[in-house]
Formats: C-alpha cells, sequence, structure tokens
C-alpha cells in the first residue's frame, strides 16, 4: 500500500507525513474522547479497545483511496476490517490533510494557507504569481433541486466544481481553493475570495492571468498582466502589427504556462478528474490532494533564468 503508484508519495515523503499527523491524529483523539466523556480519564491510560488500524494504516488508506478513488469495501478486505472503519479512519485523516496548507519552496517550516499568506509570500519573494480557474465534473443534482443550475457550466456543458489555483513561475502550488459551483465565472470566484483587496494591500505583488481575468487587469494595470487585445480591425492591420500581436500573446501564453501544469498535476489524483461523491465533502478533498502536490513541488530545484544580456567572453585586441 506504501508504494508511489497506490499512494501518489515517494517512501521519504510518505515517512515525513505520517510522523506530522501521528501527534494530531492522537490529539484529534483525546479531544473527541473528552467531549463524549465530559471530562477526564477515570481508568489508566491504555485501558479499553485497541485501535483496529494504526495511525500509519489510516494515512495509507486515505491517501490510496484520495490517489486511486479505491472503494471503502476493497480497502476494507485489504485491512481485513469493516467497511465503516475504513470510512471513520478517511474522515478523521482527510481534514488533518485539508488543514496541512502549501508547501513553500526552500522554506520547510512555513506553509501557506489563505490567499493573503500567497499574495504576502509573493511581494516578500519577489515572486510573479500565475493565477487559473479550473473544473471538475460532478454528479448531477437531483430534479427540482434549489439551485440546481448552479452547477452547470457555460464552458465545459457540464456539472461541474470550480476553483482557482496559484503558482509561482516554476508551477508550484501556493494556493488552491475558492471553490464555487461551475456556473460562476474565474474571475469572480476569486473576486469572492478578496483577490482585490489583496492586490491594494501588496502592489508590489504581481501576476500573470489569462483572458478571463481582463477586469482585474483593467482595474489594476501595474499588477496584473493579461493577454494584449486584438485589434480592432485586424484584416486591414499591417502586416507587422499582427505579427506583434501574436508575438505578444505567444510570449504571454508561455509565462503563464506553468500554472495550467499544475493543475494537471492535480487531475493525476483521482477525485478532480471526475469527482463522484458528495459535492459538500469537495472542498475538503481538493484542499488534501493539492496539499500534498505541493509538497512534491516544492522539492524541486529553482531554476534560475539565464540573463539575455550580451557579455563578451573576452577582450578583443586589435
Amino acid at each position: 500500500m506504501s508504494h508511489p503508484s497506490l499512494c501518489g508519495l515517494s517512501c521519504h515523503h510518505l515517512g515525513e507525513l505520517i510522523q506530522e499527523l501521528a501527534p494530531r491524529w492522537q490529539a484529534r483523539c483525546e479531544s473527541g474522547r473528552h467531549e463524549r466523556r465530559r471530562g477526564a480519564r477515570r481508568r489508566h491510560r491504555g485501558a479499553g479497545p485497541n485501535c483496529e488500524l494504526s495511525s500509519t494504516d489510516r494515512v495509507l488508506a486515505t491517501l490510496v483511496h484520495l490517489r486511486t478513488r479505491l472503494t471503502h469495501e476493497a480497502l476494507a478486505v485489504i485491512y481485513e476490517v469493516g467497511s465503516s472503519t475504513i470510512g471513520r479512519a478517511i474522515s478523521e485523516i482527510r481534514p488533518l490533510l485539508a488543514a496541512r496548507g502549501f508547501a513553500v519552496p526552500g522554506r520547510s517550516g512555513l506553509r501557506l494557507r489563505t490567499l493573503a499568506d500567497a499574495f504576502a509570500y509573493a511581494e516578500a519573494e519577489n515572486v510573479t504569481l500565475r493565477i487559473d480557474g479550473t473544473e471538475t465534473q460532478v454528479r448531477r443534482p437531483q430534479a427540482h433541486r434549489p439551485g440546481r443550475r448552479a452547477f452547470v457550466s457555460g464552458k465545459r456543458r457540464q456539472n461541474t466544481i470550480k476553483t482557482t489555483t496559484i503558482s509561482d513561475q516554476q508551477g508550484r502550488t501556493l494556493y488552491s481553493g475558492a471553490v464555487r459551483p461551475g456556473r460562476m465565472h474565474d474571475q469572480t470566484a476569486i473576486r469572492t475570495e478578496g483577490i482585490a483587496e489583496q492586490l491594494r494591500l501588496h502592489p508590489d505583488a504581481k501576476a500573470e492571468v489569462d483572458e478571463g481575468y481582463r477586469g482585474l487587469a483593467n482595474e489594476f494595470p501595474g499588477q496584473i498582466s493579461a493577454p494584449p487585445r486584438k485589434p480592432k480591425d485586424i484584416d486591414n492591420t499591417p502586416l507587422t502589427e499582427r505579427y506583434g500581436w501574436r508575438e505578444l500573446r505567444r510570449r504571454q501564453s508561455s509565462r503563464r504556462l506553468c500554472v495550467e501544469h499544475t493543475n494537471a498535476e492535480h487531475r493525476q489524483w483521482r477525485p478532480l478528474q471526475r469527482y463522484t461523491g458528495r459535492r459538500e465533502d469537495y472542498g475538503e478533498i481538493h484542499l488534501a490532494v493539492a496539499g500534498l502536490v505541493s509538497d512534491r513541488a516544492a522539492r524541486r530545484i529553482t531554476r534560475h533564468q539565464q540573463s539575455t544580456e550580451l557579455v563578451l567572453a573576452r577582450t578583443m585586441t586589435r
């Protein structure tokens, strides 16, 4: 079960994750027991029934379920327990994964959890953010249910849930959230999270976006970079201007392409390809998967862009 093809993590990363989550799971269990008995424990520590699954098995079962969408019944057969035990283990570990946040490259002890954290980090480290929205297909709501049309995406013509991803210039996840119904526009989804306020609070933060965020680019022209507008009469425009417009769009798209690769990394996990569970749980699942992907991406070596300035290798003498 600990093979990377099943759990999605390397052995070293898995060991670190288990060591990180084990004390949090123990604290969560103790807090729940204290709340149920409404006071301190009355028996000695160690008394009572033992857990059928250890903390390591609970983390592994949750990771395999998130990675492959293996059913509770199949995992119960593998671990020789009941399916309800697997479901309870996943419901205990998944919130801990979702609350971890997103890893920061080169800062092992620092994690970003909110949109404000991402913009503060970008301004402090002089990182140009890449922002993009993505959609995940979900099950169609029942007929005559209130808000049924809210999930119908105008772009994909399917029932979807929309999320917003923010990455750096190497496609490493810095923030992923703003979970909204698929009918909502990409720009509206991130505006409801307060991105305009963050841009005002961090005037040195910059971002690359696509055509869907044209309104933000118009409102913050010095911070948000969108593709150049198409000339009105392009057929009668001089050839040099047409080529220049296409070249500017190509360069802007090339700078923003890394966030598309980030979304592709998220979709390697089965629930984010097509989600068939309860829509109320999708936000937690998305945060858990995005946090795990950010851990792996933060381990990449930072690539420094080479300067385009021409420098003489040696002085020429006449």
